[in-house]
């Protein structure tokens, strides 16, 4: 039987704290790409048209100052499609990672809808990958993202999902779970109660 093709594994220059099983804090926040960190361009392999998200910067650097190690985890069907290559990909992770700092994973899915691999979302391959990566269980981590697939793809991996709705949101995914108007506030949903605890009064 011929195994199931796997994601891209790219892992940053980041040093991340071990695993604290007794911390209130998630494990781990894993953010969609395209439409969630960054604009969504169709198949952008071209780094210059990287424009991030309104609230991207505050959210991740929220993330990183609680000492949460962030991850991306992101479709890329347009390497399937013969539209990008990993170079491309490797030149758009980079630029956001200029804008953004540098992430503890990133987990890419390069096949096609109907490639049958365990990675492309709602399929919770690159959560679980992303999770054993760093080391960390995925019923202790945050996924936030802009459409169903990725609820669904947290969900299937046990994780905690957060949506932050945009234009192409439909109406029943935004209505099928915890919702967020924008990333501070989605960070603020599964960082808040344990980090207000911690600040001095």
């Amino acid at each position: 039987m011929t195994p199931r093709p796997g994601p891209w594994l790219l892992s940053g220059d980041v040093r991340q704290r071990p695993y604290d099983p007794g911390s209130p804090l998630p494990a781990a926040v894993l953010f969609d790409r395209d439409g969630t960190l960054v604009a969504d361009v169709p198949y952008n392999g071209d780094p210059s048209l990287v424009a991030l998200m309104p609230g991207a910067r505050q959210a991740v650097d929220a993330v990183r100052a609680a000492g949460v190690p962030v991850g991306v985890v992101t479709n890329q069907s347009g390497v399937a499609r013969g539209l990008l290559t990993r170079r491309a990909v490797e030149a758009v992770r980079l630029r956001v990672e200029e804008l953004l700092g540098p992430f503890a994973v990133w987990a890419v899915c390069p096949h096609a809808p109907e490639a049958g691999c365990d990675c492309r979302k709602p399929a919770p391959g690159l959560i679980l990958a992303a999770c054993r990566r760093l080391a960390v269980p995925p019923e202790r981590t945050a996924v936030i993202g802009d459409i169903g697939a990725d609820m669904e793809a947290a969900r299937a991996a046990g994780a905690r999902g957060v949506l932050v709705p945009t234009a192409v949101t439909r109406a029943e995914e935004a209505a099928a779970g915890a919702t967020a108007p924008d990333l501070p506030t989605a960070v603020n949903l599964v960082l808040g109660p344990a980090v207000a605890a911690r600040e001095p009064r």
